[in-house]
């Protein structure tokens, strides 16, 4: 690959994308544009234009954006529609936001007249696959460079001496050993390493940011009421909300009263396991409060047929493919499915746990007439289910007539 001219970094602010920063700048001669996204991770994101500029990067190549309603409208709602779990348990924080991140990359590289972007993920990780999929599907000629697979410095010792040499400011708590690594967003926190790395240890408090222990959670349950369009929830207790502003709510919500926990031992698509803690709050609510309104607006067919197609469309997500067609088909089957996913659940918030209570809805399919274990005024002959376990046991009776004749 040739050496690039222009380059659109992701850049946190954080001592390793500030020595990836200078690193461009020292290896390739080349010219910086930073690009530092407002997820929801909770960061003042100030500090990371002052230290860019500190580093020499113009006011005019500095892009600060808050794009936490495109995150949670475009990637995250489409993606619970799915009720997407990775392995069955992983609600896929950290996945569903690097296609985003790519996504803008891209465009400020076509915007500046860039020719290369670069990302701060590790060789090891998943997280380096994500982000040139995406951007190689956006832009199959743009250049990507990941320093981490291409530099010598190879220790937190070597990275240290690196930003000493070069003026880069070095917080206090990071010249040691930091305990863990954090990736956070508006869906989830996600922790790995360090203290985290031996699975058969339990992860410290001190890991969990963003919920109380659930035996230190109120002792008395909260109950709120999410309303859905459509499969997308649209309002709290009855009030309209913009999509970042109801996964805001519902994790305060679900802060408060410890939900939303994982220590999950997962597989990587590089094809090594690592061990995560997972928080994810709002997410594990309205999860939840999903599925609640599904189970009386969803044909039992089309639910089932969506559930089996879930683990499919969860791993093409964490493996990087969100731009790839057969995510895009796959999200057309299950937008179709969504078109009578509307209607109001009510959710049990209590030690740790999201339970739905009620779910009421003008589209529902439950019909208390046909269920009911009182007189039913005829609306349904139970003597018709007869014939139907006979259909049904036919080629069961066959089989067992079969064997039975064989094992003579």
């Amino acid at each position: 690959m040739s050496a690039p001219k222009k380059v659109v970094l992701a850049y946190s602010g954080g001592l390793d994308t500030s020595i990836i920063l200078k690193w461009l700048q020292t290896e390739y001669g080349c010219e910086v544009v930073t690009f530092t996204a407002d997820l929801g991770q909770g960061e003042e994101l100030e500090p990371a234009r002052q230290k860019a500029e500190l580093l020499g990067i113009k006011p005019e190549n500095i892009y600060i954006e808050d794009i936490r309603e495109e995150f949670v409208r475009d990637f995250v709602f489409p993606m619970f529609r799915a009720n997407a779990q990775y392995e069955g348990l992983y609600l896929l924080g950290t996945s569903i936001a690097r296609p985003l991140i790519s996504k803008r990359l891209v465009e400020i590289a076509e915007a500046t007249g860039a020719d290369a972007v670069a990302h701060g993920a590790t060789g090891k990780g998943n997280d380096q696959v994500r982000f040139e999929l995406a951007a190689y599907a956006l832009n199959p000629d743009i250049k990507v460079i990941a320093p981490w697979r291409e530099w010598d410095l190879t220790s937190r010792t070597k990275l240290l001496e690196f930003a000493e040499a070069n003026q880069i400011p070095i917080a206090k708590d990071k010249r040691g050993e930091a305990p863990f690594s954090v990736d956070a967003n508006l869906l989830h926190t996600s922790s790995e390493g360090k203290v985290l790395e031996d699975p058969a240890d339990q992860a410290p408090d001190y890991v969990y940011q963003r919920t109380v222990h659930p035996e230190d959670a109120p002792n008395e349950p909260e109950f709120i009421e999410i309303g859905f369009e459509k499969g997308d929830a649209v309002s709290i207790n009855g009030e309209a909300m913009s999509p970042a502003t109801i996964l805001t709510k519902l994790n305060e919500y679900g802060g408060k009263h410890g939900i939303g926990r994982l220590d999950l031992v997962e597989g990587r698509f590089v094809g090594m396991k690592s061990r995560g803690i997972y928080e994810t709050p709002g997410g594990t609510i309205l999860l939840e409060a999903h599925r609640g309104i599904e189970s009386i607006t969803m044909d039992r067919g089309a639910m089932h047929l969506k559930d089996q197609l879930m683990p499919q469309y969860a791993e093409l997500i964490y493996n990087g493919f969100w731009y790839s067609p057969e995510r895009e088909m796959l999200q057309v089957a299950i937008d179709k499915s969504q078109d009578h996913v509307t209607g109001t659940v009510r959710v049990k918030l209590y030690k740790g746990l999201a339970s739905t209570v009620g779910r009421w809805s003008d589209h529902s399919l439950y019909s208390e007439e046909h269920v009911t274990f009182e007189d039913d005024a005829g609306a349904y002959d139970q003597k018709d289910a007869a014939g139907f376990i006979q259909l049904n046991a036919l080629r069961l009776k066959l089989l067992a007539a079969r064997d039975k004749r064989l094992s003579k």
